[in-house]
């Protein structure tokens, strides 16, 4: 095989993530650009986006996982006295249930220290795990066209028993309890494992809907399960049954978080690690929420379609249509 074909088989092998090197790995300390405004005040718009996984992006253009990104801007914004208001734009369907609560948790370590004023901007879905984050801000925005709710947990497994039967492999496993391999992809679940996963799933249903009502407080623990059902919503549906405050554009964000912060002018700004592009503005740099085919959440996700490789069941706050 000559030189030239070999190089060219790496680089696809890179590119394909079967071979991880981290060439643009994103790392140095964050640089804060000014996206807008004036003014010695600041708002930090800070993007939560995508599938939300603790796992960190693999492939070439690999960078922190999103709650090691969302810390470190925290802690950079904690010690800038003169961010004054934080802006949230949320762009993802979800994700899993442990991304969820830490991007949560997160947030509300830094309200504790700094008391300032965060604001929720839901650009096309905000759903789920994405609205469990969303529930640490002050006011929630969702554009017109958002959809938003499917407030739930969901666990994906799959039964492929009745494929392997008809290939001739029979999988055995060596446990050393009889509860130790449910879940396994290559058998029927039983009723007493079902139970069991619903009884985890009910756990942590619970404790959405009390992430709920501590963000949400004017609605009611009855009106909360009633909403919890799983179901989606658009923004005018969510703003009449209170998941939201109101129906506007990032715009409309930027001057509650003026007005709740009262200031009269303030510059907008976000952190980067790259050079800034030359037109920067408030729709800069953020992620899609993609859902790949069949409805399920991007390959990248590994954390969140685990389950659907034959790995580990996955407990997801997520939209999965």
């Amino acid at each position: 095989m000559g030189v030239k074909k070999s190089w060219a088989l790496l680089f696809l092998f890179i590119l394909s993530g079967c071979i991880h090197v981290d060439v643009f790995s994103g790392k140095g300390k964050l640089q804060e650009t000014i996206i807008s405004g004036e003014g010695s005040a600041k708002i930090l718009l800070i993007d939560i986006s995508g599938a939300l996984t603790t796992s960190k992006d693999s492939g070439i253009f690999s960078g922190p996982s999103l709650p090691a990104r969302l810390k470190e801007e925290l802690s950079k914004a904690e010690k800038d006295d003169d961010i004054k208001a934080i802006i949230l734009r949320i762009n993802t369907p979800g994700g899993t249930v442990t991304s969820s609560d830490i991007l949560y948790h997160e947030l509300q370590e830094f309200k504790q220290k700094r008391k300032v004023p965060i604001i929720t901007s839901i650009m096309d879905m905000g759903t789920s795990g994405g609205y469990y984050v969303a529930m640490a801000s002050d006011y929630i925005f969702a554009h017109p066209s958002t959809i938003t709710g499917s407030i739930g947990v969901i666990m994906l497994t799959l039964n492929g028993q009745g494929l392997l039967e008809k290939i001739g492999i029979e999988p055995t496993a060596i446990v050393s309890g009889p509860k130790k391999s449910m879940g396994s992809p290559f058998r029927a679940m039983k009723d007493e494992e079902r139970a069991i996963f619903q009884d985890v799933i009910d756990r942590l249903y619970a404790r959405f809907l009390a992430v709920v009502k501590e963000g949400r407080p004017n609605l009611t623990k009855a009106k909360i399960r009633e909403l919890a059902d799983g179901r989606i919503y658009t923004s005018d549906l969510a703003k009449s049954e209170g998941l939201i405050d109101q129906i506007g554009y990032l715009d409309d964000a930027i001057d509650r978080a003026k007005k709740e912060a009262e200031l009269t002018e303030a510059q907008v700004v976000t952190y980067t690690r790259s050079s800034p592009d030359t037109h920067q503005n408030i729709y800069s740099q953020f992620e899609s929420p993609t859902v790949g085919p069949l409805g399920f959440p991007p390959l990248n996700a590994k954390s969140v379609i685990g389950a659907l490789q034959g790995g580990t069941p996955q407990m997801m706050y997520m939209w999965i249509p």
